[in-house]
């Protein structure tokens, strides 16, 4: 699938940025401890989640799952996020799951290999998610035979009254695609040419009416679940293209008070968290991903997450992550038997910038939103922290972020995955020998079409070391090679 890319097409290189000492990188900030909620950690880096594709179909921890997050906990970051985790005990392929007590044990172990691989300097939260339903795109042939449901509209608009339904079909399937658009409903249109996908607006749906019922429930029980796995928080996933965050939208226009206003916009989020709350205590670290911004036309604004980030703060969330972007609104079109990926448009660009930009550049591009939204929450006298980060490859880079008030954590996920070890190189004095970044999003191909992510700069080298695990194609490591301090 293409991807969508800014026309001015201005190519940037990471740079170093100049790397500290050991003695600088003690004293800086990056490298000071902080308090998020009850949970210390030692140092202001996090990785966030990141899904590596490599659960089994039925949502379970697998030894390559393990070796993901192993490689990460040795590189010691303040904090890693484990992937975006279901809530819903339900097939959605090969994505970790905490919707059953039979994930328990798996997920146990992967606490435990964390906790060992980064002799407990790193703390382990999860990102729990919900999200609603998407299917491939069909050939118009199945769409028009199968899918499609005929009704008098069709038949009115064909001059066909008082035709049989086959008949319908098969005049449909034979008119052109300016025609179409004159005979089709606009989702029936969407559904043939992206996909059928769920919307939280779809209140005749009973399964999406009720999302607000059932919901919170969930997300209790899957926070409880982490807690009692071991997990030194949860993140709840309110960002992107998934449930939590289409309530937040300003797309999102229901009637039936979870919708159309801020307040009815950030009301389930808010019930969510309550319900997760009761669920675990205040002794539990409990936060929160959303967008700064949607970066989609008639989307959520900067001023918009100011007011969520407020109402979140002083509902007692004890971290608020920051993304950007990353909607199906303006996803590309999938191929035939592929599904829409919310970071194909330009937002998803906005979520994960490449090294080809516009004149912003791809690095820091959702700072001057973040801090807007920690200065919100700082003159309100609220203390939460603030986690953002994108683009952040150098030192210089995540000190400044925390100097200049933009954040009090720095999220460093593509450059960890390009050297997981930046954190220890970093802090050791050893920044010379880290892997930069290149932001070409190889790893985005690969995550589009789920296949396992690695990393370009690493997945070739040494394929012949003994024990090293390969992808299923056998051309590929799974996890980056082994570094040790000269």
């Amino acid at each position: 699938m293409a991807m969508w890319r800014p026309p001015e097409r201005i190519r940037y290189a990471p740079t170093s940025g100049g790397w500290p000492s050991r003695e600088q990188a003690a004293a800086s900030r990056l490298f000071s401890g902080v308090e998020v909620g009850p949970l210390s950690l030692t140092s202001r880096t996090w990785v966030p989640a990141m899904v590596p594709w490599r659960a089994t179909e039925e949502g379970e921890v697998t030894p390559a799952v393990l070796d993901w997050y192993r490689r990460f906990a040795e590189g010691r970051p303040g904090a890693i996020v484990v992937e975006a985790t279901g809530i819903r005990d339900i097939p959605s392929g090969p994505l970790l799951r905490i919707g059953h007590d039979r994930y328990l044990p798996g997920l146990r172990e992967l606490v435990k290999v964390v906790r060992e691989a980064s002799d407990g300097q790193t703390r382990l939260l999860i990102q729990l998610i919900d999200f609603l339903a998407i299917r491939r795109r069909p050939a118009p042939e199945t769409f028009f035979a199968r899918y499609l449901q005929v009704n008098e509209i069709h038949r009115q608009r064909l001059g066909l009254a008082d035709a049989d339904d086959s008949t319908v079909r098969a005049a449909l399937a034979g008119l052109t695609e300016e025609r179409l658009t004159e005979v089709l409903e606009p989702r029936e249109l969407e559904a043939l040419r992206m996909g059928y996908r769920e919307r939280v607006t779809d209140l005749h749906l009973p399964q999406v009416r009720e999302l607000p019922r059932v919901l919170p429930d969930l997300f209790a029980a899957a926070t409880a679940r982490a807690r009692e796995a071991g997990f030194d928080g949860v993140e709840l996933h309110y960002a992107h293209a998934y449930t939590m965050a289409s309530f937040l939208s300003a797309t999102n226009q229901r009637d039936d008070g979870y919708g159309a206003t801020l307040e009815g916009r950030v009301r389930l989020p808010l019930e969510v968290y309550r319900a997760a709350r009761r669920a675990v205590g205040s002794a539990y670290t409990l936060g929160c991903r959303f967008l700064a911004e949607e970066c989609i036309a008639g989307g959520s604004s900067v001023e918009d997450a100011c007011y969520f980030a407020l109402a979140f703060a002083r509902e007692g969330f004890d971290f608020l992550a920051l993304s950007r972007g990353g909607k199906f609104d303006d996803a590309l079109q999938p191929k035939v038997g592929e599904a829409a990926y919310p970071y194909t448009g330009s937002s998803g660009y906005e979520c994960m910038p490449s090294y080809y930009s516009d004149a912003r550049g791809p690095f820091g591009r959702n700072l001057p939103a973040a801090q807007a939204i920690r200065r919100a929450v700082r003159e309100a006298g609220l203390q939460t922290p603030v986690i953002a980060g994108g683009g952040i490859h150098h030192f210089q880079q995540a000190e400044a972020v925390l100097d200049s008030g933009q954040a009090d954590i720095v999220a460093i996920a593509r450059q960890a995955l390009a050297d997981p070890d930046w954190f220890r190189k970093v802090r050791s004095g050893c920044g010379d020998a880290v892997r930069l970044c290149l932001y070409t999003n190889y790893c985005e191909a690969l995550d589009q079409r789920h296949r396992e992510v690695t990393c370009e700069l690493w997945d070739r080298e040494a394929l012949d070391e003994t024990g090293a695990a390969r992808s299923r194609d056998g051309k590929r490591r799974l996890v980056a090679p082994p570094w040790s301090e000269k």
